[in-house]
């Protein structure tokens, strides 16, 4: 077994550079390694790339050894935890199906959207081994087809030898099925792995509060909380994005349900400025813009959301609703409210907070890895 030896101990999953020692020659890039300790002694095991940028991924701290069938075992784990915990085939046929890391898979993200696979490949080692953990995933899951994806440039840092993996297929769109709600998945036109499955309970429960109301749906991407609030009987919905892309697709995503939505093909920014200086005002509004951080030290993202919500909050009329979001990993949960009070207040607006979500049980947060707690969703009252 190729070994590596570590200077500095952590047990967050991503080892960087400068935490490595001495590497055993055998050890190839993509290569399953044994990882010892600063005393010597086994510290866990890993996935090793010279040339990634975090080049050792760990995926156990324990001492017993492992070997590539913890992979499949990984997988058949995963599937157990979406099928027999919570049951999630009752309320969708679509869900995460593993979650990189936090699945201990680091480098796939795995959707289902009804029989399709839909695959986002972004390390080395789980390229290398997805010819063994496809026919796996597939029996774990109840799926047939099979969409991989792979961005241009992670391919190029991590050395992944090709965008287009052999039992990808040219699959453009299929229907799924979401608490009773028809959303069409577009394969080549979508982020990501196509949908965000994430947001699936939050959708619910946004449509829930929508009954009666005025709603302003900003970023709405593909329409998901647009298309929940109208069926949920909202008064009028408004849906604003900047992507002509995924306005296209929310529309037919609302006929597709019967849905009357206003959709608008705007920058979200530009277009709140317009509606405060018009007066305008919703009961209910909701902000959930693409990442907006990438790292630690993104002061331009950190910006962007302070002046979204600063915008957004000012649309809300007094005693509604103003649900906001933040999917950047970068900023924690403390840090994303403090922003969202902070402007509030600024804008001499108190929050009555009702409600602190994230992604659905399919994105599971590992513990040590708290970059996994991605998705925060602030539910406030606005007096």
């Amino acid at each position: 077994m190729p070994t590596v030896t570590l200077k500095y101990l952590s047990f967050h999953p991503s080892i960087w550079p400068r935490m490595i020692g001495e590497v055993s020659r055998d050890a190839m890039p993509g290569s399953l390694v044994e990882v010892f300790g600063t005393q010597g002694t086994t510290f866990g095991w890993g996935l090793w790339n010279p040339k990634a940028r975090m080049p050792l991924r760990m995926v156990s701290h324990r001492p017993e050894p492992i070997d590539e069938s913890f992979f499949l075992d990984a997988i058949r784990n995963a599937a157990a935890l979406r099928k027999e915990i919570f049951h999630l085939d009752d309320e969708t046929d679509s869900y995460r199906c593993i979650h990189a890391d936090a699945d201990f898979l680091p480098g796939l993200v795995a959707d289902k959207f009804a029989d399709v696979m839909s695959l986002e490949v972004t390390t080395l080692a789980a390229w290398q081994r997805l010819d063994e953990w496809l026919p796996v995933i597939h029996e774990s899951f109840g799926t047939k087809r099979t969409v991989i994806r792979v961005d241009a440039q992670l391919a190029q840092v991590e050395g992944i030898p090709s965008l287009t993996h052999p039992a990808s297929e040219n699959i453009r769109t299929v229907k799924i099925k979401e608490h009773g709600v028809t959303f069409e998945v577009d394969f080549q036109e979508g982020h990501k792995t196509g949908f965000f499955c994430d947001q699936r309970d939050n959708r619910k429960r946004f449509g829930e509060l929508a009954k009666g109301r005025d709603v302003l749906d900003l970023c709405c991407y593909t329409g998901g909380f647009s298309v929940n609030a109208a069926l949920a009987g909202a008064k009028e919905v408004t849906a604003v994005d900047l992507d002509e892309t995924a306005i296209a697709m929310a529309k037919r995503n609302a006929n597709l349900n019967g849905a009357r939505v206003k959709f608008t093909h705007a920058d979200a920014f530009t277009w709140i400025r317009t509606m405060i200086e018009n007066g305008r005002q919703w009961d209910l509004v909701i902000a959930d813009p693409p990442k907006f951080i990438f790292g630690p030290e993104d002061e331009t993202g950190f910006g962007k959301y302070n002046d979204l919500n600063k915008l957004a909050v000012q649309l809300v009329k007094p005693g509604g609703i103003f649900v906001t979001c933040s999917c950047s990993g970068q900023l924690h949960a403390d840090a994303f409210e403090k922003i969202v009070i902070g402007v509030s207040h600024r804008q001499s607006k108190r929050l009555q907070i009702i409600g602190r979500t994230g992604a659905g049980p399919d994105h599971p947060e590992l513990s040590n890895y708290p970059e996994s707690r991605y998705l925060k969703v602030l539910w406030n009252r606005v007096m």
